[in-house]
């Protein structure tokens, strides 16, 4: 194996690319510590401490300290850690070491998700932002499931009047255009069609025989 690059990211840390490929990122004593230098061979007994103890006690460590400040899906917790240059391989160590203590839990993630924003946003909208962050159908169903057994309920109805109150819409004034884009807003919001057109037929936003 031949140290074919070493590309410094910073100050501190260096890109290797063995053989032509992408390796690991080192920090500089590291670099010196295994005698990495272009066009010099890596032994392999220098290759696996790296691979084997430097980065995947290094990738824990970076896991653990971003789940002290907030909670991540296992998506976003690997996301994380590809934009610290891991490879692969140690990302999966890493993610696999604290799902194995429940630091990270997508169920749980979700259900606290649902529950903060219950009363601000409609389920279709809920489950677009759990779906973006990495949490799968059946993981979402479930989560619904867990929620509405701890009591959580949502009244859309509720949530749309909150909303046409703070945009101090009013339904006696509007015309057909301000009636239009205000369904329009709605719906994007991911308010059901039956829900926003209850409320809207219930603030004389269409016309009745």
């Amino acid at each position: 194996m031949i140290v074919t690059a070493v590309e410094e990211l910073s100050k501190s840390r260096s890109r290797v690319m063995i053989d032509g490929e992408f390796a690991f990122v080192l920090y500089k004593g590291e670099l010196r510590l295994y005698h990495i230098s272009v066009g010099e061979e890596i032994t392999t007994k220098d290759y696996e401490a790296i691979m084997k103890e430097v980065l995947p006690k290094r990738a824990k460590l970076r896991a653990m300290n971003l789940l002290t400040k907030r909670e991540y899906t296992e998506k976003q917790l690997r996301n994380k850690l590809r934009e610290g240059q891991y490879p692969e391989k140690i990302i999966e160590e890493a993610l696999s070491y604290v799902a194995d203590f429940h630091y990270t839990d997508d169920l749980r993630y979700a259900v606290t998700y649902i529950t903060d924003h219950e009363s601000t946003r409609s389920r279709r909208r809920i489950e677009q932002d759990l779906t973006g962050k990495g949490i799968c159908k059946e993981t979402l169903e479930r989560a619904w499931e867990e929620w509405e057994a701890k009591g959580g309920r949502q009244d859309e109805e509720s949530m749309i009047h909150a909303l046409l109150e703070k945009r101090k819409f009013n339904p006696e004034t509007a015309d057909w255009k301000e009636r239009q884009k205000i369904c329009a807003f709605l719906l994007r919001k991911g308010f059901s069609g039956e829900a926003v057109r209850r409320v809207l037929k219930s603030e004389f936003f269409f016309e009745t025989d």
